[in-house]
C-alpha cells in the first residue's frame, strides 16, 4: 500500500505557541489562548474562501466600509468570525477592525488584557478573480487601568506583543512572530492543523524584485520615480511583481527578498495603507526577519498613531533595498 507517511511528532502551531509560552517566566497562557482563537478564525475563513463560489459568498454585501470600499460577503463573514472568536477568548478588551468605524469594546465579563488590531480579509477586491487574499493582525497589551478607551489602542508598533498574517493562496499559511523571530505554518487539511514548515524565516539582505502599483507613476514624488527607474536599468534589472493584495505581495517579499512599496501620491499624500492593522503588523514581521521598514523618514514601528484608521506610506523588505530607496528620498529632500 503506497501513500505518504504521517508525521507522528509534527510541530503544530498550537504546540509551538505552548513551547514558546514555557520560555516566558510568569506567563499566564492568555496570549496562547488568544493566538489559538485567531488560529480558529483563520481556519474558518480559509474554509469559507475555498467554497465561496459554491456557497454564493462572492459579490457585494450591499454596503461600504469606513474606507469607502464596497463590502463583500466574505468580508462580512471574516469580520464576524474574528470579532466573535476574539470576544469569546476572554483575553481581549478592545478590537480594531478595518471594517468597523469605531473601536469595539469587549463586554466586561469577557474582558482580558490584550488589544487586537486586524484586517479580517485583506485584498478582498481580488476575491472574485481568485487572486490570493489574506488576514492581518497585531496584538498589543493594555498599559492602563480602569475602563478601556480608544487611547489604549493608539500604541506604536514597537509595543506589539505579537503580529502575523494568514495567506489564503494555493495553500493556507500563517506567518507569526511573538518578538523572537518569524515562523511559518502551513495548514494541513488532512488533520486540520497548522504545521511548522518555515522555521526561523529570514529575509535576504538584497533581493531582485520591486513591488508597487506602477499605475500611479505620474503621481509619485520625483524620488520614487527615480528609484523605480533605476531598478529597471543596468545589466541585471529588477523584476516587477505586484499582486494588489498586501499579504501576498509582502509574503513574496519575505520569501524571495526585494522591496514592497506603497508610497504617498499626489492624490493620497498620507499614503493609502492603514498603519494600525496593515503597516505595523507587516513591518513587525519583516523587521523580526532581519529586514527594514520605513514611511520614508522613520521606521513604521516608531510612528505614534493618532487615529485608529490612520494611513501611512510604506517601504519594507530587504534592508539594502529599503536603505537604497531612503537614500534616494533623502537626496531629493536636500
Amino acid at each position: 500500500m503506497s501513500g505518504q507517511a504521517i508525521d507522528t511528532d509534527c510541530m503544530t502551531l498550537t504546540r509551538f505557541i505552548l513551547a514558546e509560552q514555557r520560555k516566558v517566566p510568569g506567563a499566564t497562557g492568555d496570549l496562547t489562548t488568544l493566538l489559538t482563537a485567531i488560529q480558529s478564525a483563520v481556519k474558518a475563513i480559509s474554509s469559507a474562501v475555498r467554497k465561496a463560489g459554491i456557497a454564493q459568498l462572492y459579490g457585494m454585501a450591499g454596503n461600504t466600509n469606513v474606507q469607502g470600499e464596497d463590502v463583500k460577503k466574505l468580508d462580512v463573514l471574516s469580520n464576524d468570525l474574528f470579532i466573535n472568536l476574539l470576544r469569546s477568548s476572554y483575553t481581549t478588551c478592545l478590537l480594531v477592525s478595518e471594517e468597523n468605524e469605531n473601536v469595539i469594546e469587549v463586554e466586561d465579563k469577557c474582558q482580558g488584557k490584550y488589544i487586537v488590531c486586524f484586517d479580517p480579509l485583506d485584498g478582498s477586491s481580488n476575491i472574485d478573480c481568485l487572486v490570493s487574499i489574506g488576514s492581518i493582525f497585531g496584538i498589543y497589551k493594555r498599559t492602563t487601568d480602569g475602563a478601556p478607551t480608544v487611547g489604549d489602542t493608539l500604541q506604536a508598533g514597537r509595543h506589539l506583543v505579537a503580529a502575523g498574517y494568514a495567506l489564503y493562496g494555493s495553500a493556507t499559511m500563517m506567518v507569526l512572530s511573538t518578538g523572537q523571530g518569524v515562523n511559518g505554518f502551513m495548514l494541513d487539511p488532512a488533520i486540520g492543523e497548522f504545521v511548522l514548515t518555515d522555521p526561523n524565516m529570514r529575509i535576504k539582505p538584497r533581493g531582485k524584485i520591486y513591488s508597487l502599483n506602477e499605475g500611479y507613476a505620474n503621481k509619485w514624488d520625483d524620488a520614487i520615480r527615480e528609484y523605480v527607474n533605476s531598478k529597471k536599468q543596468g545589466p541585471k534589472p529588477y523584476g516587477g511583481r505586484y499582486i494588489g493584495s498586501m499579504v501576498a505581495d509582502v509574503h513574496r517579499t519575505l520569501k524571495y527578498g526585494g522591496i514592497f512599496m506603497y508610497p504617498a501620491t499626489a492624490d493620497a499624500p498620507k499614503g493609502k495603507l492603514r498603519l494600525m492593522y496593515e503597516c505595523n503588523p507587516m513591518a513587525f514581521i519583516i523587521e523580526q526577519a532581519g529586514g527594514k521598514s520605513s514611511n520614508g523618514s522613520v521606521s513604521i514601528l516608531d510612528i505614534q498613531p493618532e487615529a485608529i484608521h490612520q494611513r501611512s506610506p510604506i517601504f519594507l523588505g530587504s534592508s539594502e533595498d529599503v536603505e537604497e530607496v531612503l537614500a534616494c528620498i533623502a537626496k531629493h529632500k536636500q
